[in-house]
């Protein structure tokens, strides 16, 4: 593959094998694990022809960074994030939010705004460890949450697919409430304290602001993700 991407944990899986299974190029399982559930998810993949590799637990290991429960999906590039839906595209980007906190309550806003995917680089993000999955009340298992080897490549891939990528800035003209969300769109949230990266910025196809009264200057990144979700959600459903 030119591009790794994984996605982990059997509930994140079997989403996966539900709605896009055309996604998946091999279903990594953990060798020796011969439970109910990892017997059905292999079936499962099977029965849709996705390709399953039985591995010993140190390679799940090495791939990702987190509870993978023995199941470690290898999927294409994030410009497919568009095959099998029936509406434009809602995507997050988080960049370097290493805080599980942050990340758990990132997931959960984005299960329940409807949000497609969630992507973040492998390195200097937070792993979807015990904290992570106890803040996110189950959306951990459900969402799919994708670590990437090189966020700028896999945006211009994203953007190559017709789906614009919007930041979040102080400085910017326009503000959420006035910027287009109803058709495909990812949102970018930079790390707690220092913000998106210079390259992941540079990738943005257009900033937006959330309007602040009072004497803070900035939002936590798990609340910045929630207003502008659904304010997205918002338009998409009065369009």
């Amino acid at each position: 593959m030119s591009e790794e991407h994984w996605v982990f944990g059997i509930h994140a899986v079997e989403a996966l094998l539900q709605g896009q299974s055309n996604r998946i190029e091999e279903l990594w399982l953990q060798q020796g694990r011969n439970d109910k559930r990892i017997n059905e998810l292999q079936l499962h993949a099977q029965q849709v022809g996705v390709k399953c590799k039985t591995v010993p637990r140190e390679e799940l290991d090495k791939q990702v960074d987190g509870r993978h429960q023995g199941v470690v999906a290898f999927t294409k590039p994030a410009q497919t994030l568009r095959d099998g839906l029936d509406h434009p595209p809602l995507l997050l980007i988080l960049d370097g939010v290493t805080d599980p906190h942050n990340l758990g309550a990132c997931l959960r806003t984005a299960d329940a705004a409807g949000v497609d995917a969630v992507i973040a680089p492998k390195d200097n993000s937070a792993p979807l460890n015990a904290t992570v999955r106890k803040v996110a009340c189950g959306a951990a298992e459900v969402v799919p949450y994708i670590q990437v080897t090189n966020l700028a490549r896999t945006m211009k891939d994203i953007q190559g697919q017709g789906i614009w990528i919007t930041d979040t800035a102080g400085e910017a003209e326009q503000s959420v409430y006035q910027a287009n969300l109803t058709g495909p769109v990812a949102f970018v949230m930079g790390a707690e304290g220092k913000g998106m990266r210079r390259l992941t910025r540079e990738n943005c196809d257009y900033l937006i602001n959330l309007p602040m009264a009072g004497s803070v200057s900035s939002l936590n990144v798990s609340v910045a993700t929630g207003v502008c979700l659904f304010e997205a959600v918002r338009q998409r459903v009065s369009a």
